[in-house]
Formats: structure tokens, sequence, C-alpha cells
């Protein structure tokens, strides 16, 4: 490794190394140009969205009145034509389960109650003489909350008039006489036997094809509780070649490089087994309640050329064999109300559960800690989230969930609308989060300490940042569109590698940092092809007090050769310090110790991407998908500051990946999936690691799933 005469981090003078004296400007353009788009991307469907919401409310295939705190719906025209001996009136309302309904024509008043579904029945027990009459509906609540609703009734003798006679009248035989012999009683619908032509027959006990109580297809017990148990197997295989440090006990005595051999075996055994217990009616409306389980056993295996990288001690060799038990989800979920007749909903999820924060995982995907409030309106066009997670802290050798805290709390509020300005498929989604993450000092494991980053002026310090952002997912006629635009402000009491002012002594530093990303796709026949870009701005300037690079609170992006890229799917050691370039599963090279334990850091070089892509259906149970980028870093002042070196170019390389993905039942109860991938080193990553050698990944996986 060159030796290179540039004063230490905190001294003046670290800021070189840019090329072109405007390029400070230009990103600082950049920058403001993103934040106007977002700004306009908040405000400007604001009208839309209040003309569609009138135009959904008068959509809604009833009469609609609301003279009171509780809206009532009747079904049926304004004016209702019955005969005398068949006059009924039905309706709904979102009022709570057994709210009482009054329903009164002329001096006899009938009663009846809201079912849970929110709808009410009145079939008029006598005969009411023909005449024009007037029908008064009253719901009140158990809290004297009332409704009232008013509807014409029109009653006539004879044949109504329902639309006109398009032919004769046909003759009939009279029909057989029956008796009780030709009828069988079923007390519930899910126990009516099909006939034997048809495909759901009954299966086996542990058939999953077929009619299974076990797997939600019937219920276990009366007519709306049901069941569905899920096993599972995950296989995972991985050989790769990263820049490994070779350390000062090699496993191999003789060599005198800087940097090791590469290679390095990943493998990991999950066994899943997941059970979900509801009450519903399975189609349409939402669960009433539902208490759901997964467990997870794991086994994984680590094998290097090189000794320190399993462990920090030397003396525990290049391979590591490890196991962990997890629970990834465990969680009680109630709905709190109907909102309307079109099964819009308000529910509340509390435990471990899954919750992705926007449509590519861009900010925050986690199975973890903690409680949602969620549901939809206007026929499920919008839906919405409000979250909060106090963090289970993370297995480093796992990545599951462990069983003690993370100290970090996270808050987030999104919302969805379908179909945005009439464009049916185009779907947009406005989102805050809010991040706490408290000062912690933690060792791994592994012996390595996780919690500050081990660089610079390590002290625990605590990080509060507050995420806005707008993103959109779906298709404009036969063009997809994905995209995503965030900003991030907030402060972080003692950044290690901003440190303290030298000048004042000041510790806390002021983010403000941009993220953007934008994918076009057009499906012809059995192929896909793609462009796409993302930009996460970086920190020009160690010194100034602003942290400028953005960093996720716990990403797992789809976007951009996803898990497929070598860039995204492994995680990159930082030569000369203890920290990542990247960790696995993120494309952000956020110079910390890792994704799943290390704090969030906004003192990062920054990355743009910009790369083609190709999606082939070869056959209905094969997938090939293909990927090339451009990788740059956005300003490379941070690195420079932290491996001591005078200038560090912009550019990473090239990315190029192939996956594969093959359902050999057209189904998901197998899936293999494959790739390789290889990063072609360009100026920045060979001025950094030293070596123009090309990096390659390959990796198996199959999912087994009952």
């Amino acid at each position: 490794m060159r030796a290179t005469a540039t004063p230490r981090m905190g001294t003046p003078g670290v800021e070189r190394g840019s090329v072109g004296g405007d390029r400070p400007q230009t990103r600082r353009w950049l920058r403001t140009g993103l934040a106007l788009a977002l700004l306009a991307a908040l405000l400007s469907p604001l009208p839309a969205l209040a003309r569609q919401q009138d135009e959904a409310d008068t959509e809604l295939p009833t009469e609609q009145y609301d003279r009171g705190n509780l809206r009532v719906l009747l079904f049926g025209p304004r004016t209702l034509v019955a005969p005398p001996d068949r006059v009924t009136i039905e309706g709904a309302s979102p009022a709570k389960k057994g709210s009482m309904v009054e329903v009164t024509i002329g001096d006899r008043t009938e009663t009846t109650v809201v079912d849970r579904h929110g709808r009410f029945e009145v079939r008029w027990p006598e005969r009411i003489e023909p005449g024009v009459y007037t029908v008064e509906i009253q719901v009140t609540e158990s809290d004297q909350r009332q409704g009232r609703a008013r509807v014409g009734l029109s009653v006539r003798e004879g044949r109504l008039p329902l639309r006109p006679q398009q032919m004769g009248p046909l003759e009939y035989d009279r029909p057989p006489d029956t008796s009780e012999q030709d009828f069988k009683v079923f007390t519930n619908r899910w126990r009516i036997a099909a006939p034997p032509y048809e495909l759901t027959r009954e299966g086996g006990r542990f058939d999953p094809y077929n009619q299974n109580r076990f797997k939600g297809d019937r219920p276990i017990k009366g007519d709306d509780l049901f069941l569905n148990v899920t096993g599972s197997s995950d296989t995972f295989m991985e050989a790769s070649g990263l820049p490994l440090p070779s350390a000062i006990g090699s496993e191999r005595p003789s060599s005198n490089q800087f940097f090791g051999q590469p290679s390095v075996l990943v493998g990991q055994q999950n066994f899943l087994f997941s059970a979900d217990l509801f009450r519903g009616t399975t189609a349409f409306s939402p669960v009433e309640w539902r208490v759901r389980a997964t467990f997870v056993g794991n086994t994984n295996y680590l094998e290097t050329e090189e000794t320190g990288v399993v462990r920090p001690d030397v003396s525990r060799g290049i391979t590591r064999t490890d196991g962990r038990g997890s629970v990834q989800e465990l969680f009680f979920e109630y709905k709190i109300a109907n909102l309307s007749v079109n099964y819009d909903f308000l529910s509340l999820r509390v435990g471990v559960q899954e919750f992705i924060s926007d449509f590519r995982g861009f900010v925050f995907f986690d199975q973890n800690l903690g409680f949602r409030l969620f549901g939809s309106t206007a026929s499920n066009r919008n839906q919405f989230n409000l979250a909060f997670f106090d963090r289970l802290d993370k297995d480093i050798n796992s990545g599951l969930n462990s069983f003690e805290m993370r100290d970090q709390q996270v808050a987030i509020a999104n919302f969805y609308r379908q179909d945005i300005f009439g464009l049916q498929g185009y779907n947009w989604q406005w989102s805050v989060h809010h991040l706490r993450d408290e000062p912690t000092f933690l060792y791994d494991r592994n012996g390595r300490l996780a919690r500050p980053d081990p660089t610079g002026d390590f002290t625990p310090h605590e990080i509060e940042a507050t995420y806005v952002g707008w993103t959109g997912f779906g298709h404009v006629r036969r063009l997809n569109l994905d995209h995503a635009l965030y900003y991030v402000f907030g402060d972080d009491s003692l950044n290690p590698i901003a440190g303290r002012d030298p000048a004042t002594g000041e510790e806390e530093v002021d983010i403000s940092a941009l993220f953007a990303a934008l994918e076009l796709s057009y499906d012809r026949n059995w192929f896909r092809p793609k462009i796409f870009f993302q930009y996460a701005s970086g920190d020009d300037s160690v010194q100034d007090r602003d942290a400028e690079g953005f960093d996720a609170i716990f990403d797992q992006p789809n976007f951009g050769g996803g898990a497929f890229s070598y860039w995204n799917r492994l995680g990159i050691p930082l030569a000369g310090t203890l920290t990542s370039l990247t960790s696995p599963g993120s494309f952000l090279p956020a110079l910390k110790t890792s994704r799943d334990k290390g704090q969030p850091n906004f003192v990062n070089p920054g990355f743009i991407q910009a790369g083609l892509g190709l999606d082939i259906e070869v056959m209905p149970k094969v997938v090939t998908i293909l990927n090339g980028s451009y990788l740059r870093f956005d300003t490379t002042e941070t690195l420079q500051a932290l491996t001591f070196q005078e200038t560090i170019d912009e550019e990473i390389g090239w990315d190029l990946s192939a996956g594969l993905i093959y359902r050999p039942f057209l189904n998901n109860q197998m899936i293999l999936i494959g790739g390789v991938s290889t990063l072609l080193p360009g100026r920045g990553f060979r001025d950094i690691f030293e070596d123009g050698k090309a990096l390659y990944g390959a990796f198996t996986n199959l999912v087994l799933t009952w």
C-alpha cells in the first residue's frame, strides 16, 4: 500500500482530491433541484385527491343519507317499489355490531340490529295496503350516537314494472312433487361435498394442493375460524471474491501483500414454521382478528483464506460454524371498525411483524417489534399506515432477530393513493419516517465493536433524523414507472468521522441529504427491458458540520439488480479501517460496521448508479434476469480522510449480473434461485484497494415450502 504524506482527520487541509472547481456548486444545484421536485410532488396532487374522493363517494351503489352523527346507506333507488306482502328494507351503517335499527312505515315501527358486517334487513311482517309511503330509518349506537335516513315506498298490486318483456311467456310442465327424502340439510356451507368432477376434491392431511383445513381452505371450527400452517426450508450457498486484508497472523506465512486471498464461502440453512389463526370470511372482507407466529432455526457457515475475518482473534482460524433460533413474527391483529360497506376498514396489529415502508424498501424493510394502525378508504383506493417500532437487535451471523433491544425507535406514517390522476394502475405514496438511535456501546458475538463505528472519534452518540418521501409505482399505459425521492434532515450528536470541530470544539453535525431513484420498463411479450438510475448524495467536506451523505434506517432495496447485483449483495470491507464500504443487502456506501448492528452514518461518499436490465420469461417455469450498471461515488472526501490518501477518483466500476428463477411446479412449493455477478473495478475502486482484478460472486438458493 502506498504511503502518502497527508494530514490526519480533524486537521485543516483534508478537503482535497476534487477535480474541477465547479463540482461542489453543481452538487448544490442538483440537491436544490431534487428538493424542489420533492416539495412539488408533495403538494401538487392534493386538489386532484379531493376531486377523486368526491367522485368515489358518488360511485357507491346505494342511496346515501347523512342526517345524524352516523351514516346510513339504503340499498336500491330513492323510491322503493314492492308488492303489498313482500316489503323488505335493506341497508348498511358503520355503526357497531348490535346497534339498534328502527324502521317506521306509517304508524308502525319494526326493529332489528346491525350485524358484524355493518348490514341490516327488515322484512315487514304484515301486508301493506297499496299506496305511497315514507320509510324512516334510525340507527342508534350504545353511546346514543344516531343516524337517520328517509326513502319513498310505492306499494303496488300485481306485476311490478321491472323491465320490458322481450318474448312471449313459455309453457312449462307442472313441477314434480317432492318429499323430505329429496333434500339433505347442511348446517355449514363449508361441509358441502363437491361433485366428483370438481377440482376442489378432498385432500389428505399433508396435501397442500387440494382442500385442506390446515392450509386455510376450510374452517377448523364453526364457519369462520381458519388456520393456515406453513413449513419452509431455505438453503443458501455463496462463493465470492472480496478484497480482504492479510492479517498479522496470516494463514499463509510467506504472504507479504497487504491484501490476501479474496475467496469467501458462505452457507446458510433456515427452517421456518409459521401458524396463522384468523377469524373472517376469507373473501373481500378483512379478517376480524388474527394471531400469527413464525419461528426460525438457523445454521450458518463461513470459510475464508485469511485469518481475522471470521473473528478478530487470528487464533480462531478461518472457518466458523454458528446457529441461532429466532422469532421473526409474533403478532395479534384486530379489526377496529368497518369504515364503509365497500370493505374499507381500520385495524391494529401489535407485536413482531413485517413492515416495508415504501414500494421498493429504500428506507425501512424489517420484521421487528412494534405496533401498526392501518386501513383503507374510498373502496380501497386510499391506504394508510401509522407504525411505531422499538426494534430488537439483530444477530450478526444469521441476520435474524435476537432477544435483546436495539435501543432504536422508528415512527412511520405513510399514505397510498391508487390510480392517481385517473391513471389506472399508477399509484403514489407519501411517507414520513422519524428515527431516534440512542447512544450505545456494543460488541457483537464475534468480538468486534459494533456500536459506535470504530473509526475516528468513536464515542457513543445519538441520532435524530426525519425522512420525508414521495414514491410511485405502477404503469402508465404500457410503460412501467417506479420512482422515489427522499429528503432527510436532523442531527448527530457526535459523528465518528466528522469528530469534534478542531477550532470551536463543537460536536453536533446537521443532517441534510437526498436520495432519488427512477426505473422505466416496458413489457413486450415474454421479455421486459428496463433502464434505471439512483442517486444518494454524499458529504463533500468532513469538517463543515454538515452531514450530507444519505443513509437509510434499515434498507433492503429491490432495485437495479437487487439481490443479483454484486455491489448490493456482498458487503465490501473498507481497507485500513474496521468499517465496511457497503453492507450485504444495501447499495449505500454508508461507512459503518454493518447494516444489521451499526448506526446510520450520514458522513459518507454517496452513490450514483445508472444501468440497463432485461427480464426474460424463457418459459412459464423459468425467468432470467440480466443487469448491467455503471457505479460512481458522489464525492470521495470522506474516503480520503478515512484512508489517509491524497486523491481517490469517483469511479467505482461496472457491475454485471445474471440471475435465474426456476419454479418446476409452477407454484411456490419449490423455488430454485441462482445468480452470478462481477464487479469490474474503476479508477476509484483501484485507488482504495490497489487492485484492478475483477471480483466475482455466485450463489444458489433452494426454497421448499409446504
